[in-house]
Order: C-alpha cells, then structure tokens, then sequence
C-alpha cells in the first residue's frame, strides 16, 4: 500500500496515510474534518532515480554529458 500526502481545506494541515488507491480519503487527524485533499506527491515523481549532474566533470560534462556537443 502507498503512502499519500494530504492537506485539509479547513484548517490548512498537511499529514500522510498508508492507504490503498480505492480508499475513500480519510478526514484531518488535527481537525476531524473531512474536506481533505490527496496532494501529488514529490517522491512518487521522482522515484528512486538518481539526481541529473549538470556541468560536474564526472558526468563528461554540458547538460547531457557532452552527447550533443554543448560539453
């Protein structure tokens, strides 16, 4: 099951739940309502992959490791 971010409309709280994707979303664990909102989540965009590396001289240089010509 993944984990999902929220934020409550009513008192603006942010908080995470183990939920599975066809839970109904879960009300504000600081305010008990239940206008809450499932945010998009940063991990779940980038995953585990590793971080580019712009301009660093190990990755052989320019913005694509010098494949293109600009290194």
């Amino acid at each position: 099951m993944p984990i999902y971010e929220y934020v409550c409309m009513e008192c603006e709280s942010h908080f995470e739940e183990l939920m599975r994707v066809d839970d109904v979303d879960p009300g504000c664990p600081d305010c008990g309502s239940g206008r809450t909102n499932r945010q998009f989540s940063v991990f779940a965009a980038h995953g585990t992959a590793g971080q580019p590396s712009f301009g660093e001289p190990s990755a052989g240089g320019g913005c694509c490791g010098g494949g293109c010509g600009c290194g």
